[in-house]
């Protein structure tokens, strides 16, 4: 099975900058609203001081009542002109008789009061600041007592449903993962292949188990670099025996494809690129070119060249001829 190595540090699969929708003072902030504080989706995170648009909502009330009013009013006196019209004329009255234009302008105004109410409660709705998804705050910004203008900055905060690591592969390594280029899995990320990473909690090694979701669609101009993105699912579940936390580094291993009819043996067995040495029954030793599958750190893995129960030196004699006799240890 082939394993591809990797590093990077991790971050959060979404990150947003919470800020103001209406002007006001903050009147209170949750207890969750803290650097590294958690909160769940809907969670009221700020709240400002209402009073101001808990008027204007009751005055567009007020306007709504009154347009509502004035259409039943014009109602009325257009029934009563049109019947008029028909006990002293023959056929429909005219449009002015019939007092159309009245009607139109009458609910077209309550259609505008209805949308200054819907206008004065979105912005009631919008002094209550709430979370949009299950968090953590990264950063704050903003405290009780301070006065807040649309579009001010409030606090940077992250989801903590996946945490995400990107990892730079070469080119070179992207065979051993069968994987096209333009493979995706975030709709079912157990179609990824699996990902170990690894990394220093509380002055311990631990371990997390993810998958990868997707290759990122450009080389990177300096290094040459491709990065894949691998994502661990509930980063901070009890489950885990520590949490995955937003800037650890890790390392990654990328499990790969299995490959039949391989040998693995120690780089220090390869001599001159391609050579192994090999001793035969009668304790002889004789060079032998080998087909180099991969090079993987101190492990060289080898396709073609070595047979099965074949001795092969695994140390480094500074002397050696074709056909010598040697003594295996």
């Amino acid at each position: 099975r082939m394993t591809v190595k990797s590093q990077g540090s991790v971050r959060a699969k979404t990150e947003s900058e919470i800020v103001a929708q209406v002007s006001g003072v903050i009147q209170s902030i949750s207890p969750s609203f803290v650097a590294g504080g958690f909160f769940k989706k809907g969670d009221i995170l700020i709240q400002l001081d209402s009073r101001d648009y808990q008027y204007r909502y009751t005055q567009a009330q007020h306007k709504v009542s009154q347009a509502e009013l004035a259409l039943k009013l014009e109602e009325q006196q257009a029934d009563i002109a049109k019947t008029e019209w028909r006990q002293m004329n023959e056929g429909e009255p005219p449009a002015l008789v019939s007092r159309e234009p009245q009607l139109a302008e009458a609910r077209a105004s309550l259609e505008s009061a209805k949308a200054g109410l819907m206008q004065a409660q979105l912005d009631l709705t919008r002094t209550k600041i709430r979370a949009p998804f299950s968090g953590r705050v990264k950063t704050k910004n903003a405290d009780i007592g301070r006065y807040v203008t649309p579009g001010m900055p409030l606090a940077i905060i992250y989801s903590i449903d996946v945490a995400e690591v990107r990892l730079p592969l070469p080119d070179k390594e992207l065979k051993y993962l069968s994987l096209p280029f333009d493979f995706r899995s975030q709709t079912n990320p157990s179609l990824g292949p699996e990902v170990i990473l690894s990394g220093d909690f509380a002055g311990e090694k631990r371990k997390w188990i993810g998958s990868l979701s997707h290759i990122e669609g450009e080389f990177d101009s300096r290094s040459r670099m491709i990065h894949t993105v691998a994502r661990v699912p509930d980063p901070y579940s009890k489950e885990l025996e520590a949490p995955l936390t937003v800037g650890m580094y890790v390392h990654a291993e990328i499990i790969g494809k299995k490959v039949d009819g391989l040998i693995e043996i120690p780089r220090a067995a390869l001599r001159n690129q391609n050579q192994v040495l090999v001793v035969n029954k009668n304790d002889r030793i004789h060079f032998r070119n080998a087909e180099i599958f991969r090079i993987d750190g101190e492990v060289v893995y080898i396709s073609a060249g070595i047979k099965d129960n074949e001795l092969i030196c695994v140390s480094q004699p500074k002397t050696v001829v074709d056909g010598m006799q040697v003594t295996p240890i």
